[in-house]
């Protein structure tokens, strides 16, 4: 009997509360203390500190070419000082520290507990097999770590290596698109479905003018109107890229089956809603303005 195909955009769905999940911890208060015990008491050194720790005590030009929308000038400010401080091995403890205490506080110690938070760590990890190294370095390196025995704890792991997996497809076709870092966000933001402007100035390291010279570009690629909405063809650039990041991302959830992958996405749905409900990120991170 043939098996049921799996629905298009489902892995990008599946990928979405996985995904909302796991980026809670870089809202989290418990990152900041964790990371500060250890001596990292600045936020953007901290991000970077726990989200390329898995790479090594790598340099400034690794992270930036990994993480694709910071300006490395800000990059440059952090890394590698920040391995001087505490080692890639230390920073990775700290985050598991971290992540366990922001999810019993998001989550509650009854979900953290539940038989569903099993079922959706095994789901997930079962996802994660079929996810491939080659071309994705952040995916590659965080798929050599250690899968903790902690049920909620294997969930994030897994989360953060289908998040990774996706993201390392994500940037090859924003390049493919011709879009660089900044110009990537502009019109991620133009969706209204990205961070706001203010969150990226304040997180990336761009400045106003950065920002202002790379709406200008995509104006004269026809992308972005003079409000700063994506044109017809803007939009039909950011489908693309997203359809092409669903094909590229599509391995994972076709092994995990068109069953599988829709009691994740409802699994998932379910503990992300209630880390928003806790108050897990900022109200005004989302949006054009």
């Amino acid at each position: 009997m043939t098996a049921a195909a799996l629905e298009p955009r489902a892995g990008r769905r599946c990928h979405n509360m996985l995904n909302s999940l796991h980026s809670t911890s870089y809202f989290a208060p418990e990152l900041g203390k964790e990371l500060g015990a250890l001596g990292i008491t600045h936020p953007r050194a901290v991000n970077f500190a726990v989200r390329a720790a898995a790479l090594g005590p790598v340099g400034a030009g690794a992270v930036t070419a990994a993480f694709y929308n910071y300006k490395h000038d800000l990059v440059a400010r952090h890394v590698p000082a920040v391995w001087a401080v505490a080692s890639p091995e230390d920073v990775l403890a700290a985050r598991a520290r971290a992540v366990d205490a922001a999810l019993r506080r998001l989550l509650g110690e009854d979900a953290v507990a539940s038989p569903e938070m099993a079922e959706a760590a095994g789901l997930a990890l079962r996802a994660a097999e079929a996810c491939s190294r080659s071309a994705r370095p952040l995916y590659s390196a965080h798929a050599d770590l250690a899968v903790p025995k902690e049920a909620h704890l294997a969930y994030f792991h897994a989360t953060t290596l289908l998040r990774e997996h996706r993201g390392d497809g994500h940037l090859a076709v924003l390049m493919s698109a011709g879009l660089d870092g900044l110009e990537a966000v502009v019109t991620h933001t133009a969706t209204g479905k990205g961070m706001t402007p203010k969150w990226v100035l304040t997180t990336r390291g761009w400045t106003q003018e950065d920002w202002d010279a790379a709406s200008d570009r995509l104006r004269g690629r026809g992308l972005l109107d003079d409000a700063g909405g994506l044109t017809a063809e803007g939009v039909a650039l950011r489908e693309q890229i997203e359809s092409e990041t669903d094909r590229l991302d599509r391995a994972p959830y076709e092994h995990l089956g068109v069953e599988g992958v829709g009691r994740l996405t409802e699994l998932g749905a379910e503990f992300a809603r209630a880390a928003v409900a806790a108050g897990a990120f900022p109200p005004d991170l989302l949006g054009r303005a």
